[in-house]
């Protein structure tokens, strides 16, 4: 719209600068597959961006494997966050990432739940006796041939000595949230998932806390998607290594491993 240039001299230059940095910038919406572990706090990070932006995140949450699979066959997600290293190497190895914009961004702790209608404590401790956690139950966690908390939970069971007593009782669910499930519905005694998950699940209880040398840092990486970078997805990217989504991201309990220093503990 075309402004009377008396109403600009009645303004002057700084007014007008002011009223154009007002003005609504046109709202971009940004793809961003992540893991499913993710799933609440990355939803309230996205709201927090896109009050301060006006630009919407649409994502999607699934086991890191599925997504990365997805994103290798073309789909249009221009931000990843894996739940593992692995799978992270596994999209620059095929050049799906784009260069220098991968960043290490959260940690997390694994636990062993169990329904919490029928709670436990244990020590997890090497050799521990998971046939009396498990009695005639099974125990749930993600596939280790391909999800991440499968993964290492099958590291901390072998690190303990008692992966040859889990092995042939496992449900192996397609994601952490799957496995968690399993849980809450009480078809698994017991499940291996993330301290995240298990503190947004209120009929699961936590009955331990692995050693954390007991299985590789869980180390949630991030890095923009080859062919889908843009001005927003990167604002986004940096938004995620800020003071703001540091603390959302650790109101539900994760390790923030890019953390701003102003919230440094």
């Amino acid at each position: 719209m075309r402004v009377p240039s008396s109403l600009l001299r009645r303004l002057g230059l700084p007014a007008l600068l002011a009223c154009a940095l007002a003005a609504p910038a046109h709202a971009v919406e940004v793809t961003v597959y992540a893991a499913a572990s993710l799933s609440q706090a990355l939803q309230e990070a996205a709201q927090a961006w896109k009050a301060r932006t006006g630009h919407v995140v649409r994502a999607s949450f699934a086991a890191s494997s599925t997504l990365a699979r997805q994103i290798e066959n073309g789909a249009p997600a221009a931000l990843f966050l894996s739940a593992d290293e692995a799978w992270m190497d596994y999209l620059a190895q095929r050049g799906r990432l784009v260069p220098g914009s991968r960043v290490d961004l959260l940690g997390n702790r694994l636990v062993l739940v169990t329904p919490a209608d029928r709670p436990q404590e244990v020590r997890l401790a090497p050799g521990f006796d998971l046939a009396a956690v498990l009695g005639k139950g099974r125990l749930a966690t993600g596939d280790p041939a391909h999800v991440p908390v499968g993964k290492y939970a099958q590291a901390a069971l072998t690190g303990l000595g008692v992966w040859p007593q889990a092995q042939p009782r496992l449900v192996r669910a397609d994601s952490v949230r799957a496995a968690l499930a399993y849980v809450e519905r009480g078809e698994a005694a017991a499940g291996i998932v993330y301290a995240t998950d298990a503190a947004v699940a209120p009929r699961v209880h936590v009955a331990g806390v692995f050693p954390a040398d007991s299985h590789p840092r869980i180390v949630y990486p991030m890095a923009l998607v080859a062919g889908q970078d843009s001005e927003a997805a990167r604002a986004l990217h940096d938004f995620l290594q800020g003071q703001e989504a540091a603390e959302v991201f650790m109101r539900h309990g994760f390790a923030v491993l890019a953390m701003p220093p102003a919230v440094r503990r």
